[in-house]
């Protein structure tokens, strides 16, 4: 038998075994009262409801996850990547428009069969829970709009790795690792100011309390505020988050409009306390730091395994081509992709820890920034006490218990810094007086305009999968944070 079949199935099914262990010990972790340091984030109707939305939830993934593996092993085990690869070549078109084909057709195929999946999602469990605000109308222009900017963007760059690995000999790899990490650097400046804004309306937060605070928290840890943003997130759905990306003059921290609605100003300084940390901390370039690299070592591999008949043999090809080994490949690398998510998870928490210690150091208010972590917990209905295993998996935040408590250890830890040198705590008093005094300003002059007054909209989740699509060309998730 082919040993590169039997691998890629193996590699593919312990993925799906672990995810479903996962998942099924999360379920089993639910507990009918919350940790005791957190019975205050839920009324009790509320933490049920909570634990309904993670049932549901994590049923419909084991579903989604369930078709999804199905479905590549039907199509795998019966030539189907062969049959399809066939009728293109039929066609008489060069290599690298064959391949750009023959991966549109799959790209295209696999979104019209998973898209009522996405509308399940969305239409029928978001809104049962009162998340939803998206309308039909606005899904589908997300779609179509998601659709052209990765013909935009998208088909170029994979046009350029597929003539460079055809054309280009034996350092091609070198060559797409460069014009992929181009890629990369050049959306961090592209997106912020030219995607984005296609599917949000991101306007500067106007003059009030809030921003009065903001720009004195900035200008006491000198951190170069251009403008924040509010984004329109309510026009989706009902939770709430704020998020940091691009470099130098386009970078850009954004509030959703729902967060501003439901915290206090000075629980929404903690949060942007928080984002200015990963900055002050140089996560994000770290961050793209290890993105390069990982790009680099997935090329290298890539480029040793492109031309092994073998690799194509394990999927019933008749002949070799850089676009189906690209993707076979990709199956291939699940248990190396597998053991780097987990660490590059743990890494991810740690930086959150890092950014939380900053925040603390800097806004001097820990209480504020866990009243708004706990309002963001029972806001997006999270679940208070996830399976450490699960937790390890999937989660790039620690879960709040977790964060709380190591928020609370270095409120102590500094507590008793001061207490032993005066001169910090008088540091810490004229911070506080500064912020003070601008934020008085802010109120004898005029009410906060940017939705603190109590609004009927709420917020958004995350940024709609179109742009996820959209940044996920050569703009690793990493370069993008969120609070929780």
């Amino acid at each position: 038998m082919n040993p590169l079949l039997v691998i890629i199935l193996a590699a593919v099914l312990v993925e799906f075994a672990l995810e479903t262990t996962a998942s099924l010990l999360n379920l089993k972790a639910l507990q009918f009262e919350p940790p005791k340091e957190l019975q205050d984030v839920y009324k009790h109707e509320e933490y049920r409801r909570s634990q309904e939305y993670t049932r549901v939830h994590t049923r419909f993934e084991f579903v989604v996850s369930s078709f999804h593996l199905v479905l590549l092993l039907a199509f795998w085990l019966s030539s189907g990547f062969n049959c399809l690869d066939r009728l293109v070549r039929s066609w008489g078109y060069g290599p690298v428009p064959t391949g750009l084909i023959y991966l549109s057709i799959l790209f295209l195929a696999y979104g019209l069969i998973t898209l009522p999946f996405n509308i399940y999602g969305t239409f029928v469990i978001e809104q049962r829970f009162g998340f939803n605000r998206t309308t039909p109308r606005l899904f589908l222009a997300d779609r179509v709009k998601g659709l052209g900017l990765s013909l935009l963007l998208g088909a170029p760059l994979l046009a350029a790795i597929l003539s460079l690995f055809q054309y280009a000999g034996r350092y091609s790899w070198l060559m797409v690792w460069a014009a992929v990490s181009t890629t990369s650097i050049l959306l961090q400046f592209v997106t912020p100011r030219w995607i984005m804004p296609l599917f949000n309306k991101f306007t500067p937060l106007p003059p009030g309390e809030l921003r009065d605070a903001v720009l004195a928290y900035a200008a006491s840890v000198g951190y170069k505020v251009d403008e924040i943003f509010v984004m329109d997130s309510s026009k989706r759905s009902t939770k709430s988050n704020a998020f940091m990306t691009g470099f130098g003059r386009t970078k850009r921290i954004a509030l959703f409009d729902t967060l501003i609605a439901n915290h206090a100003v000075p629980e929404l300084v903690g949060v942007l306390a928080h984002e200015v940390g990963h900055y002050k901390k140089r996560h994000v370039l770290q961050g793209t730091a290890v993105s390069f690299a990982h790009s680099g070592l997935l090329l290298f591999l890539l480029s040793v395994l492109l031309n092994n008949p073998t690799l194509y043999q394990a999927f019933f090809m008749d002949q070799p081509s850089i676009y189906t080994g690209l993707l076979f490949f990709g199956l291939l690398y699940t248990p190396v992709e597998l053991l780097l998510s987990i660490g590059l998870q743990a890494w991810s928490r740690k930086n959150e820890y890092e950014a939380d210690r900053f925040a603390v150091a800097t806004a001097h208010d820990p209480n504020s920034m866990v009243s708004a972590l706990k309002k963001l917990s029972a806001h997006n209905l999270s679940n208070l006490s996830p399976h450490p295993f699960y937790a390890f998996l999937n989660y790039s935040h620690p879960p709040l218990l977790q964060r709380i408590q190591a928020l609370q250890r270095e409120a102590d830890r500094q507590n008793k810094q001061e207490a032993t040198n005066p001169g910090l705590d008088l540091r810490r008093v004229a911070h506080i007086r500064a912020t003070a005094l601008m934020s008085g300003v802010a109120r004898r002059g005029r009410r906060q305009a940017s939705g603190l007054a109590d609004t009927s909209t709420t917020s958004s989740v995350t940024l709609p999968s179109a742009i996820q699509k959209a940044l996920n060309v050569g703009c690793p998730e990493s370069m993008r944070d969120t609070i929780t």
